[in-house]
């Protein structure tokens, strides 16, 4: 089941079909889903969770938890609104194709994908673009 939480004014306009798009993105990675939750939040929130969790003092647009059992994806998903809109004008794209790709990099992090090295990056990007375009 993917849920969505909101610790901030921010809401989403579409949640089926974004709870379809993403439970279809799992099924094509041939995986199934578990309990996702994502967590829309503000930067401080956002803060102060990789304070506590990871040690890190800086902003980020995403954290996920992640509590795969096997082939079932479990998880939770931090997703900084701040960070979005900022990004999003960064790179000069609009908010709503931002907010897809940090939503689609959680759970394609749970399918195993990484992004630290530049060539891991670069595989991260192409499944996000691909799969924001079938949305």
């Amino acid at each position: 089941m993917v849920n969505f939480n909101f610790e901030t004014t921010f809401k989403l306009d579409n949640e089926e079909s974004l709870r379809n798009w993403i439970l279809n993105v799992i099924i094509e990675e041939q995986y199934s889903a578990g309990d996702i939750n994502y967590i829309f939040c503000s930067d401080q929130y956002l803060l102060d969770i990789n304070i506590e969790f990871l040690n890190h003092d800086t902003y980020t647009d995403i954290i996920s938890f992640d509590y795969r059992v096997g082939n079932k994806l479990h998880g939770d998903i931090f997703i900084s609104i701040d960070r979005v809109s900022e990004n999003a004008q960064k790179f000069n794209v609009d908010f709503d194709t931002e907010l897809l790709r940090v939503i689609i990099h959680g759970i394609l992090h749970f399918c195993g994908y990484k992004d630290k090295s530049k060539s891991d990056e670069k595989i991260m990007r192409s499944k996000e673009d691909y799969y924001i375009k079938q949305y």
